[in-house]
């Protein structure tokens, strides 16, 4: 493994479930997930130790489930099942590749994962194995976003890498407003007084206490995941700000 031109030892990459079902609306795309799978392994040839927090909404998403009349602590129960189903997706591709991993969940399903342990996380970052995060905090009423900040958090993670489908945070609906502006990079507190909804403001303010960098890009081109691992400018930094 070489470590040139590294800027970051050890980074949490979150992926969002819909990320994983491509240009579908509902599954896993089985190309998808192995273009991700690459730029994976493109990021653990340069010697930085990764963690992957996934996301369940293209599955379930507990939210909505719970708008529609069901219970939200069961709706959220389901959500973080589903984490699991694209955690074994990613961690049989990953490994399909040649690189050794760890499914690590906070629910604990010992069939088919490990239960999340914070040392024995930190023990496999030493032996150079991806470790995937499912799950979500193992809690009902916490999205994926605040378990991604969390993990971060407890394991000594650098930087916070969100891919999803957008790039960038704008200022308004890029879909919606031709004229909207993207922000190359935001201060904690510019987001939270923003009231972006690219990453839920419970996530932001666990970054920002902990002074945890995080960057939000697209993944529609998969080699972003390698430029945001190694410092490169890429989607928006959401810092302390000078």
């Amino acid at each position: 493994m070489s470590s040139k031109n590294r800027k970051y030892r050890r980074v949490l990459l979150k992926i969002s479930g819909e990320v994983l079902a491509g240009e579908k609306k509902f599954g896993i795309d089985g190309e998808q997930v192995d273009r991700i799978a690459g730029a994976i392994q493109d990021v653990a040839d340069k010697g930085i130790q990764l963690a992957i927090v996934i996301g369940g909404g293209n599955i379930i998403r507990g939210a909505q489930e719970s708008a529609k009349g069901m219970d939200r602590a069961v709706a959220d129960y389901m959500g973080m099942i589903s984490t699991l189903i694209n955690g074994m997706a990613l961690q049989d591709i990953v490994e399909k590749r040649g690189m050794d991993s760890r499914l690590v969940s906070a629910l604990e399903i010992r069939e088919v994962c490990e239960p999340y342990i914070r040392r024995k996380c930190l023990s496999h970052f030493e032996k150079g194995r991806v470790v995937i995060l499912a799950g979500g905090t193992g809690n009902p009423f916490f999205s994926t976003d605040t378990a991604a900040a969390l993990r971060a958090t407890e394991l000594g993670a650098e930087i916070l890498l969100k891919a999803t489908k957008v790039d960038g945070i704008y200022d308004r609906d890029p879909e919606k407003e031709k004229n909207s502006k993207k922000f190359a990079e935001l201060s904690y507190m510019d987001y939270l007084k923003g009231q972006y909804r690219v990453m839920d403001q419970t996530a932001v303010t666990l970054c920002q206490e902990n002074v945890l960098p995080i960057v939000v890009f697209s993944v529609k081109d998969t080699d972003n995941i390698l430029k945001a691992a190694l410092g490169e400018p890429v989607g928006t930094l959401v810092h302390e700000g000078p």
